[in-house]
Order: structure tokens, then C-alpha cells, then sequence
């Protein structure tokens, strides 16, 4: 079966399984997929040197992106078959710098609201001690895929 012939979830499940390919960006920052529940995704990534700003710590792009991620993947697992979904907003907060040896990071996707035209979702992004180190939300326009 195509994934197009997949409702979300399923299609985020055989993505968590490897019956289908990670997207680009999950394999560039190394992101893997913990958990996919109706409405809510668990990632996680290891930090790396790699991952650095010009200060020596995690650059602010790599929790927006992981964010960005488990949220839109939260939403997604609401999709019927047909549908799609795109981001029009993403408000992430930092609440303490992420260390490059920082280790495993684990973000956690919720969907708060899913209507005909809009779903709104919260993520929040912890360290292994569980020490909030992000949180951010999102709103997405539901529509047809094609």
C-alpha cells in the first residue's frame, strides 16, 4: 500500500517501524521516533558537536526544528486519507541554553485542537534529567493533498 492510500497515523507508524523512509530532516539531525499515539508523537535526537552555534552551545534551530517536528507529526496523526496539512505559524520559547554534550533530548508533540480548516498543537522539549528546555506551539491549515 502507498502511503498516500494511508490514513496519518498509519503513515507515522510505518515510518516508526522503517516499512517506510525517514524524512530527510529526521535523518540530518538524527531524530527518532519514540512513540505515535492519536494526537500526540514522542521524538528524540543526541546532541552533537555538530550542532553548534557560534557561542559553543546547541544553535536555537535544532529544538525549533525537533519542535516544529513532533508537533506537525501530532497533527498528522489525525489525517484521513487525502488530507494534508501545512504550518502557518511556529512560536517556540527557550527556557535554558542546551549544552552540545546535553546528550538525549526527548520532545513531546500534542495536538490541542483539530477542526475542519485548523489544528492548533503545543510541544515541549525536555533533557534526559526532565529539565524543560523548550516549549513552543504551532497552528496548521488542514487541506485537501493535492
Amino acid at each position: 500500500m502507498q502511503l498516500t492510500e494511508m490514513t496519518g497515523i498509519d503513515q507515522m507508524r510505518a515510518v516508526q517501524s522503517g516499512a517506510a523512509t525517514r524524512p530527510g530532516i529526521a535523518m540530518l539531525l538524527g531524530m527518532t521516533i519514540e512513540l505515535v499515539e492519536p494526537g500526540h508523537v514522542q521524538f528524540s535526537l543526541t546532541t552533537r558537536p555538530d550542532m553548534s552555534n557560534p557561542m559553543g552551545s546547541v544553535h536555537g534551530g535544532i529544538p525549533a526544528t525537533l519542535l516544529d517536528s513532533v508537533m506537525g507529526c501530532a497533527v498528522h496523526t489525525t489525517l484521513a486519507v487525502g488530507e494534508a496539512y501545512t504550518t502557518t505559524d511556529l512560536h517556540v520559547h527557550y527556557t535554558r541554553g542546551i549544552r552540545l554534550d546535553e546528550g538525549l533530548i526527548v520532545a513531546t508533540g500534542d495536538v490541542v485542537h483539530r477542526g475542519r480548516r485548523i489544528a492548533t498543537a503545543e510541544g515541549r522539549l525536555h533533557n534526559a534529567d526532565g529539565k524543560m528546555l523548550a516549549h513552543a506551539t504551532t497552528t496548521c491549515l488542514m487541506m485537501s493533498a493535492g
